[in-house]
């Protein structure tokens, strides 16, 4: 394959420097089929890290752990988070944390924290049990039933009642749900303008009735204090005595409202594709519920240990966000290579998690992995990367995680389900990770 130089390095510095290939649409379309595959093309043409063409840049990957770590702890702030996302969500998601950087992000995110304290989390899991066990009861019964519109219609009624506080009808929950949906699927438009019939200018709508909907429940939130997040964010303070305005109240539930039912449902969709495909698994982790209590605590959380291992190894083979983005702010290097101010990065979790170096037969499902006596995933700090890392790891990483166990717990004692013997999912990579068909599963209530 045919090399170009992304930049010269500067007389003197020592630095190498990244290469790539000429600009390739059908590369590009590569990654958004199978992008494991194109992670280790690159891998193997140009080293452990390269640049890419895209339509309207050039993108370097990094793909060992040690340049991951480099860009997501960022020890030198030489790259910001707000121009790389800012590109892609900014419109739709504004000044959410993960578009903020430095003392801005230290602010807000010191703010946000104490929403997700042990306290609060003990009582958002409270709050959602008699709900989950609810919803996953009435789960229908059938050959086709698809656990992705199922288990996302379920994270959704949790986000809308433990975030927002508040019970809606089915028709305004879904007209909600499609704001989001139509904000995220905006992200990766090819045609970023405002042109009706186009995926901008449906997320840009989606924004509109998300704003709406937030300001309308605003004054009640205000006006008192009740448990859930929406009111918690309108009431809180850091110990600095930093508050929020109304519009970065707004703001914040708005990102983090779809950060958290968009990924707890795909790793749930794809450990129940996982346990439908290994019913030895499923067979484990059932079990296991059967002889913990019935409801989840805090503090029996950590004896789902099937559960957890499943859970991880599940977010090692997909990803709900598949990485990191970020601009060179300045002239930089990545592992000794060179990097040009306004460069993009995109640090990808799969590119570790596929790395036959860090996890021996890595395409295997096997949550073994993740068992103290294996412990894979201590191999680097950065070997298993689903919530980021340094100052932007995800603040709800906790919470995703008690509501993913709960949910999972209740739907073992209640159903079993199966896919046929055959079955392969297929991805699509467009936006973020689901399966193309919904995940179709034969589900059956236990008796």
């Amino acid at each position: 394959m045919r090399k170009r130089v992304l930049a010269a390095p500067p007389a003197g510095s020592g630095l190498k420097p990244i290469y790539g290939g000429i600009p390739s649409l059908s590369e590009m379309m590569l990654f958004r089929r199978a992008p494991q595959r194109m992670i280790a093309d690159r891998r193997a043409n140009f080293g452990d890290i390269s640049f890419l063409h895209t339509p309207t840049e050039k993108l370097v990957g990094p793909l060992s752990p040690s340049a991951c770590e480099e860009v997501a702890l960022n020890r030198n702030k030489t790259f910001a988070s707000e121009p790389a996302w800012g590109f892609m969500i900014g419109k739709f998601f504004r000044r959410g944390l993960l578009l903020m950087d430095f003392e801005e992000h230290r602010y807000h995110r010191l703010v946000l924290q104490q929403a997700f304290t042990t306290d609060r989390l003990k009582g958002y899991l409270e709050q959602m049990q008699p709900l989950i066990q609810q919803r996953v009861a009435g789960l229908p019964e059938g050959g086709r039933v698809r656990m992705l519109h199922e288990l996302k219609k379920l994270t959704l009624d949790v986000a809308l009642e433990i975030f927002l506080g508040l019970k809606l009808s089915r028709e305004e929950a879904d007209r909600i749900n499609k704001a989001f949906i139509d904000c995220v699927d905006a992200g990766l438009a090819l045609v970023r303008y405002d042109v009706p019939g186009t995926r901008w200018a449906r997320g840009v709508a989606g924004r509109k009735v998300l704003e709406e909907f937030m300001y309308q429940h605003l004054p009640a939130k205000r006006a008192q204090q009740t448990p859930d997040l929406f009111s918690t964010l309108c009431h809180i303070s850091s110990d600095e005595g930093h508050t929020f305005t109304d519009e970065d109240v707004v703001n914040h539930m708005i990102f983090l409202l779809m950060a958290a039912h968009d990924t707890t449902t795909i790793t749930m969709t794809t450990m129940a594709y996982y346990l439908a495909k290994q019913p030895e698994w499923q067979g484990k982790a059932r079990a296991q519920s059967r002889e913990l209590p019935a409801d989840v605590t805090y503090d029996n959380l950590s004896q789902f240990t099937v559960l957890d291992k499943v859970m991880k190894e599940s977010l090692r083979l997909n990803a709900p966000v598949p990485g990191l983005s970020r601009e060179a702010i300045e002239d930089t290097e990545i592992d000794g290579h060179f990097v040009p101010k306004g460069t993009r990065i995109a640090v990808m979790a799969m590119a570790n998690h596929y790395n036959p170096e860090l996890w021996p037969d890595p395409e295997r499902f096997d949550p073994d992995r993740f068992s103290p006596e294996r412990s894979e995933d201590k191999s680097h700090k950065f070997a298993w990367m689903p919530f980021g890392g340094g100052v932007h790891k995800c603040i709800g990483l906790y919470f995703g995680q008690l509501e993913i166990k709960t949910i999972m717990h209740n739907l073992l004692l209640t159903h079993e389900w199966t896919v046929p013997t055959n079955y392969q999912w297929k991805l699509d990579y467009s936006t973020l990770p689901v399966p193309k068909d919904g995940l179709p599963v034969r589900l059956k209530k236990l008796s």
